[in-house]
C-alpha cells in the first residue's frame, strides 16, 4: 500500500471501517517487535516437516503429503529439537494443509460388482437435456477428501434445471447409501410442490 502512495494512517482508517480494528501505532510497534517464541518454534518445526515431504515417482517433493502426525511427532522428538507436542504437530500440519500418507489402494467408487451383470437400457440415448422438470434425473456417486480421510457422496441432478435435487454422504458404499439420496430427492421435490410423476427417467452409470 505504501508503494502505491497510501499512508499508514489512511490505510488503517479504511481497515477500521471494514471491521479490522488496527491502529497505525499498533502497526509500527508490530514492525519493530521481535517475533514471539511460539512463532519462531513453529517456523523451525514447519521447516523440518517440509524437508521430510513424500516424493512422487519422479523424485519431486510433495510438501502437502507427510507421514501421520503420531509418527512425525516421534521423529521430531528424537531429533535435535526439544520434545514436540502432538497437538503442535497436528495444528501446524492442519494449518499448512499437510496430510498423512495413506498406504494401500485408493477408493474406487465405480467398479462393477459383477462383470457380467445385466445393464439397464440407456433410455436417454446420450441426450442429457430435458424438456421439463422431473422429466429425467441423472445420479452418480464419488468420493471426496475430508479430515478423517474420505467419504462417499451420492447426488441426483435434474437435467432440466441442472439442480442437485438430492444428495447423501457415507463412509461406505452400499445400497442404502444410494437409496437415501433418491428418497431425499423425491421428498424435496414433493415438499416443493413439484411431485414426481410416474414415468420419470432415472439414469446412472454402470458403476458399483
Amino acid at each position: 500500500m505504501k508503494a502505491g502512495g497510501h499512508g499508514v494512517e489512511l490505510t488503517c482508517g479504511v481497515l477500521r471501517e471494514q471491521g479490522v480494528q488496527v491502529t497505525s501505532r499498533s502497526f509500527r510497534a508490530w514492525r519493530i517487535r521481535a517475533a514471539a517464541a511460539r512463532t519462531v518454534s513453529d517456523a523451525v518445526i514447519l521447516d523440518r516437516l517440509k524437508a521430510l515431504a513424500v516424493r512422487d515417482s519422479k523424485g519431486r517433493p510433495q510438501p502437502e503429503i507427510l507421514y501421520g502426525r503420531r509418527k512425525m511427532t516421534s521423529w521430531l522428538s528424537r531429533g535435535k529439537l526439544t520434545p514436540v507436542s502432538k497437538h503442535t504437530v497436528d495444528r501446524l500440519m492442519r494449518v499448512e494443509g499437510m496430510n498423512g500418507l495413506v498406504r494401500g489402494r485408493k477408493p474406487r467408487p465405480s467398479v462393477s460388482a459383477r462383470r457380467n451383470a445385466a445393464r439397464a437400457p440407456d433410455l436417454l440415448k446420450r441426450n442429457f437435456t430435458a424438456p421439463r422438470p422431473n422429466h429425467s434425473w441423472v445420479t452418480d456417486f464419488t468420493y471426496v477428501s475430508c479430515w478423517a480421510g474420505f467419504v462417499y457422496v451420492a447426488f441426483a441432478i435434474d437435467l432440466h434445471s441442472r439442480m442437485i435435487v438430492g444428495w447423501s454422504a457415507s463412509t461406505i458404499k452400499d445400497t442404502p447409501f444410494v437409496e437415501v439420496c433418491l428418497k431425499m430427492a423425491l421428498w424435496r421435490r414433493d415438499h416443493a410442490g413439484h411431485k414426481v410423476q410416474a414415468g420419470m427417467i432415472h439414469h446412472s452409470d454402470a458403476g458399483s
